[in-house]
């Protein structure tokens, strides 16, 4: 696979487990400087949002994730995302995530 240039990306969610605050509201921007990439995200049950994540060999990111929701709580958690290259040129990530507070789930 050919490296994946995340800097100055715009995402938003599709679909997201029961027990998810992200939304199709929430906008992620995304930031990159070499196998280090960042992002802020908000919207929805999101308040505010960071994230930091490491890129593999085959584009994927390994994150950690952060944020504020609507209920005032910090939210922590962790993230592996794996880029599909659509024909039109877009990116979607396929992500498997857990909280990290909370019960972990």
């Amino acid at each position: 696979m050919t490296m994946i240039n995340y800097d100055n990306r715009y995402f938003r969610s599709i679909l997201n487990s029961n027990n998810g605050e992200v939304g199709d509201e929430t906008v992620f921007h995304y930031r990159q400087e070499g196998d280090l990439v960042w992002a802020t995200y908000r919207g929805g049950q999101v308040r505010f949002g960071t994230l930091v994540a490491k890129v593999g060999c085959d584009g994927s990111l390994d994150m950690r994730y952060q944020h504020l929701n609507e209920h005032d709580e910090l939210m922590t958690g962790i993230c592996r995302s794996t880029p599909e290259r659509l024909p039109d040129g877009r990116l979607r990530l396929h992500e498997k995530w857990r909280w990290t507070c909370r019960d972990g789930g």
